[in-house]
């Protein structure tokens, strides 16, 4: 990577854009300090991946991770839905921020959609496509071509082109770079350690930014599908952008180093240790879910005959953990002054706690479980 050059400025008159080189060819992986850092991203993962198949029912908890990974990645864009609203319906959403919550939501339906495309689509530009069409569909960039890449040309920062921070390549040679990653990630015959690979993929996607809206979440929607379609994880239960968003200014710094510096090196060691630290912070979370869910299952036990409503209850919350009573009384079938007993007795247990403060319109959240999701230090 010693003789990487990113690529170079080409003049288009009153304004230069950036032509990235391809990223289809040889590589090779020289410095000692990334290759050591390579091992720990590869063992941390592989033991995510590893916990994760022996977690009972894991599919109720992966939902809440997407969410997680859905406001975060919004939020790099400056989208301020947290958590609580991102799980709550539409009508319960404030008139001012039901575009921001809508945003949110069409990123777990990109997110959901790609990874089941995966079973009979392979990483490639259509799925691409087709993921951003659903991430943009009916909210603020409905306008700006869903599922096409540009045919103008874009820029980021500044009030106008001319005093943009980034211009990326002109809409013309889209086709051909995105052709050119697309070769690059099914490439087997030259060998490049996979982690690495998407993380120059996730850099090049960023760089020649193909749509006119949704480019940045959609690069970071790609991290998660490129792991699970290459076999490193088999289930969705890692996504970088809550790491991206607590690094935020880094994040940008080191790509756009990359740019004008063509230091790969320092872009490929910020990448490989967001791979550890999440990794590391999934399998805490895991561990937390399972001993609550222990927890919770030993208190329920204490209803008697109705805990098996309860275990139903329970059985919805660990997906979206908030309901009111008359969610609560249609998952478990029964009428709504059964619904709001078993609400009580759930706040004395201590499981649910009332988030609204009102009379009407109550409002439940499974707190204790929501908060293991949570960014350290943040209400996020």
């Amino acid at each position: 990577m010693k003789n990487f050059q990113a690529g170079h400025l080409v003049d288009q008159g009153y304004y230069r854009s950036f032509q990235p080189n391809p990223i289809n060819r040889a590589w090779q992986v020289e410095d000692m300090a990334l290759i050591q850092l390579l091992g720990q991203a590869d063992r941390a993962l592989g033991k995510l991946d590893m916990y994760s198949e022996y977690i009972p029912n894991i599919d109720l908890f992966i939902h809440l991770h997407v969410v997680k990974e859905a406001t975060q990645s919004s939020k790099i864009e400056g989208t301020q839905t947290n958590m609580e609203e991102a799980l709550q319906e539409k009508e319960d959403i404030a008139l001012d921020k039901r575009d921001d919550w809508e945003e949110v939501q069409n990123y777990v339906a990109a997110m959901n959609q790609a990874i089941a495309r995966l079973q009979t689509l392979p990483w490639s530009a259509r799925l691409i496509r087709e993921t951003h069409k659903v991430l943009l569909q009916g909210v603020r960039g409905k306008h700006k071509q869903p599922g096409e890449f540009r045919q103008s040309q874009n820029w980021i920062g500044g009030a106008s082109i001319s005093d943009a921070v980034f211009v990326p390549p002109a809409h013309t040679s889209i086709a051909e770079l995105i052709g050119d990653i697309e070769l690059f990630v099914h490439n087997d015959a030259q060998h490049f350690p996979e982690l690495l690979k998407i993380a120059l993929v996730h850099y090049q996607f960023e760089t020649i930014h193909p749509f006119l809206d949704g480019n940045g979440r959609v690069g970071r929607l790609l991290i998660t599908l490129y792991l699970v379609d290459k076999g490193l994880l088999q289930r969705p239960v890692l996504y970088l952008s809550d790491f991206f968003e607590r690094n935020r200014s880094l994040y940008y710094d080191n790509l756009t180093r990359v740019r004008e510096k063509n230091d790969l090196l320092q872009w490929f060691k910020f990448f490989l240790v967001g791979i550890v630290e999440t990794a590391k912070s999934g399998i805490v979370t895991f561990d937390h879910i399972l001993k609550l869910q222990k927890e919770v299952d030993a208190r329920i036990q204490a209803l008697g005959s109705r805990a098996a409503n309860a275990q139903k209850i329970m059985h919805y919350l660990y997906q979206r953990p908030l309901l009111d009573a008359a969610k609560a009384g249609a998952i478990a079938g029964i009428s709504p002054a059964s619904a709001y007993k078993l609400i009580a007795d759930l706040e004395r247990l201590d499981i649910l706690k009332e988030i609204t403060g009102g009379k009407r319109g109550k409002m439940y959240a499974f707190s204790a479980y929501l908060d293991l999701f949570k960014s350290p230090g943040t209400n996020e």
